[in-house]
């Protein structure tokens, strides 16, 4: 059955793939515009056997992988400080939830003004992509610890870290792991993002597309946003494997 689903899934790719080359090949588009599938092949060629996609690459996903461990991890804090203390939630809950309203690519602006558009901006810029879906799934895993649990607790005599540790925490893993998943699809979209809209000589992923577009290299442009979905697709698939893994007490179907 996950077989047949599977290659299921790739008929319209394949299809699309084979209107690419017939276009292109009838000469049906203008092909300056809407290049051939050879040319995209050729163009990914030459960037690999020079070094730079590899070296694009690497510094995205250092890039990548910098900010969303760092907005990970102050959004698992910061979630369970709002949920385990009403003072907390009463304090500052109403401005985080406010804030995550705002879109997130609205905040470059004011971080290119404070912090330039060098490494530093980048990084801050992913981790705030990860640290809003960590901060409020633990917040609602928290959250949905039911009082006949905390009640087992005391009679157990848990102090307060054996109640984090062996209560709140495993009950609102399953949130948790659902906010890293996300905050690893997002920090990747934010890494692409702040590549391009904060344009400078860093090496990465994004310098690929754009110097794609300043030299009209359209077969470059499209190496780029393939090599950006191939990314975005094993991490997903890692994220996935990895929850299923770890949470694999919760049983099928979950």
């Amino acid at each position: 059955m996950t077989s047949n689903t599977d290659w299921r899934a790739l008929v319209l790719p394949l299809a699309a793939l084979a209107l690419w080359y017939a276009l292109t090949a009838l000469q049906l588009v203008d092909t300056k515009l809407i290049v051939p599938p050879g040319a995209v092949l050729d163009a990914a060629w030459q960037v690999a056997s020079g070094g730079q996609l590899l070296a694009g690459l690497r510094a995205s996903l250092v890039r990548d992988l910098s900010g969303f461990a760092a907005g990970s991890a102050a959004g698992i804090l910061f979630g369970l400080l709002l949920g385990v203390s009403r003072w907390a939630e009463r304090l500052v809950g109403p401005t985080f939830h406010t804030l995550k309203q705002i879109s997130l690519f609205a905040w470059l602006p004011l971080l290119s003004t404070w912090l330039g558009t060098g490494e530093a901006a980048k990084v801050l810029f992913i981790a705030l992509s990860a640290f809003y879906p960590v901060a409020l799934n633990t917040f609602e895993g928290v959250r949905g610890v039911t009082r006949a649990q905390l009640e087992v607790a005391r009679v157990l005599g848990f102090n307060r870290i054996q109640l984090a540790a062996r209560l709140i925490l495993p009950a609102a893993s399953a949130r948790i792991a659902t906010g890293l998943h996300l905050a690893l699809l997002y920090a990747w979209l934010a890494t692409i993002g702040a590549e391009y809209l904060l344009g400078s000589s860093a090496q990465g992923i994004g310098s690929v597309v754009i110097r794609g577009k300043a030299t009209f290299h359209v077969e470059l442009i499209v190496v780029g946003m393939l090599l950006i979905g191939g990314v975005g697709l094993l991490l997903n698939r890692l994220a996935a494997a990895v929850e299923d893994r770890v949470l694999h007490w919760r049983g099928p179907g979950h």
